[in-house]
């Protein structure tokens, strides 16, 4: 069982930034990789980005490809979203998931078997 909470969403102008984090605990050491999803009300999750465990290789939706950045510190056990220039549409609840080396490889888009409970953001025009 892997445990991971997001934090810092919140409200933002259009344009602004923030910086989500997600902290995994638990069996972390069978995690191969993390990603972030997004949910709007009435639609399924959207891929926004993933991120290799040990190397670091990174993948995004094109939506926000040149405004977000996914990173990791593997010593805490921690992966980050940092999102600039954000816009309305970006508007979404974010989650975090951990991927096996299975779904990672084949699978990224339906994400891994463990989720986090999601954070809001909120962009404003």
């Amino acid at each position: 069982q892997v445990h991971l909470v997001e934090s810092g969403g919140g409200l933002v102008q259009a344009g602004g930034s923030l910086r989500l984090s997600c902290a995994a605990s638990g069996r972390t050491l069978s995690t191969y990789g993390m990603g972030w999803f997004r949910q709007v009300p009435g639609k399924g999750r959207e891929f926004v980005a993933r991120i290799g465990w040990s190397r670091g290789d990174t993948d995004y939706a094109d939506s926000v490809k040149g405004r977000f950045t996914v990173s990791r510190d593997n010593a805490m056990n921690t992966m980050y979203l940092q999102m600039n220039n954000l816009k309305p549409e970006d508007t979404a609840a974010y989650y975090c998931t951990s991927y096996s080396r299975s779904d990672f490889t084949w699978h990224p888009l339906a994400g891994g078997e463990f989720w986090g409970l999601g954070t809001q953001v909120t962009v404003s025009s």
